[in-house]
């Protein structure tokens, strides 16, 4: 079994905060942005602010240029707190509360998501003249946290759907789609990149005139799984638009990354509630239970989808541990079908990190499960990122 246990890295001496929090450093952000912009030169970066909406994330993402992806008016709000444009934001989100969509509307909002007739009319009805895109389905292969199955219609249905739009007084800007969070095969672009550019080349022969394509998101972080340098995807990405559209009819293209930006960015610090051994004496099963978990901040690791690396400050021996939360629940463990190695001399108190959670944590955090506070977030500059 390959380790998740990092070396111990030589920094300066931590300030001791009570655990667990987020440290998270903005500095990191602003470095993915301006490599994936690199990477992806003729598109338009709209950052996913679900993934981690902290203020200083989102006025560092200003500073460097980035655009937004939104799905709630209180989203809307943070990115123009922090000096967006509301005409450089996105609403994403393919079913929303007819109440939010007239709210985003107000606050400048202009671009819209659908995927059904049913939201077509209440976009029509809540933010009259709006343009919108229709999402397409994927199947999310390749990726660790899968979007496929809630959103998302085919290529025939989009067509029919931006039709519709178009009869309504809407504008049809065009289609977007999502290949799944994580995604660890830089061509999982390439058919939806083929089926959206049918979808234009026939509201174009239906005297429309679509003019965008949203990639989604998928772009990863560096969990304890490898991914592809962000070239590749680059790379990638540049051939499945050629082949699509050629040089000359293809549309603008944006990109809405979320952990790609911010899951760098954080390391969740955490302490070990208790060393537990379970089972037969002759062969027991080392458990260690952390003061964060699955209600925390980390539910993505249900399934075990998402492996973060792990650092501690103890050395010597590792051997195999279950990793759980501290609640009272069954459902909160991290990992257990695939053991982590950690430290045997590992003890209550000690400090486990957990690198790249920069993304999906304090977002997803409970209010309070069990009596466990909500994930606080630290600024710092020394993630180890």
């Amino acid at each position: 079994m390959q380790s998740t246990l990092l070396a111990r890295q030589r920094t300066a001496p931590e300030v001791r905060r009570t655990t667990p929090y987020l440290a998270l450093d903005p500095t990191v952000v602003e470095r993915r942005f301006h490599a994936l912009a690199a990477a992806l030169p003729g598109a338009e970066v709209h950052y996913a602010v679900k993934a981690n909406p902290h203020p200083a994330v989102l006025e560092a993402l200003v500073g460097c240029g980035s655009r937004f992806d939104v799905a709630t008016p209180a989203e809307v709000r943070a990115a123009l707190a922090a000096g967006a444009d509301p005409g450089d934001l996105v609403c994403s989100h393919p079913v929303k509360r007819r109440e939010d969509v007239a709210e985003a509307h107000a606050l400048g909002v202009r671009l819209f998501v659908v995927d059904s007739p049913a939201e077509t009319r209440k976009v029509a009805q809540a933010a009259p003249g709006s343009a919108v895109l229709c999402r397409l389905a994927t199947t999310g292969a390749g990726s660790e946290w899968p979007l496929s199955g809630k959103f998302g219609v085919s290529p025939v249905q989009a067509v029919e759907i931006l039709l519709e739009a178009a009869r309504l007084g809407l504008e049809a800007a065009g289609v977007c789609f999502h290949v799944g969070s994580q995604q660890r095969d830089p061509e999982a672009w390439a058919a939806p990149v083929r089926d959206a550019s049918r979808v234009l080349a026939a509201l174009r022969h239906s005297g429309l005139s679509p003019w965008l394509l949203d990639l989604g998101g998928g772009f990863p972080a560096r969990y304890s799984h490898d991914a592809p340098p962000l070239a590749a995807y680059g790379a990638a990405i540049e051939r499945a638009l050629q082949e699509g559209f050629g040089t000359g009819g293809r549309p603008r293209v944006l990109v809405e990354p979320g952990r790609g930006l911010v899951g760098d960015a954080g390391t969740l610090v955490t302490s070990v509630v208790g060393v537990v051994e379970r089972g037969p004496r002759e062969a027991p099963v080392r458990w260690v239970f952390l003061d964060a978990g699955v209600f925390t901040g980390l539910v993505e690791t249900l399934g075990e989808a998402i492996r973060y690396r792990l650092r501690t400050d103890r050395s010597g021996p590792t051997g195999p541990c279950v990793l759980a939360g501290p609640t009272c629940d069954s459902a909160d463990v991290l990992y257990e079908r695939e053991p982590v190695e950690l430290p045997l001399a590992l003890a209550e108190g000690d400090l486990v990190r957990l690198e790249a959670a920069g993304a999906y944590t304090s977002s997803c955090s409970s209010v309070g499960f069990n009596g466990y506070a909500p994930l606080p977030t630290h600024l710092t500059r020394d993630t180890g990122a």
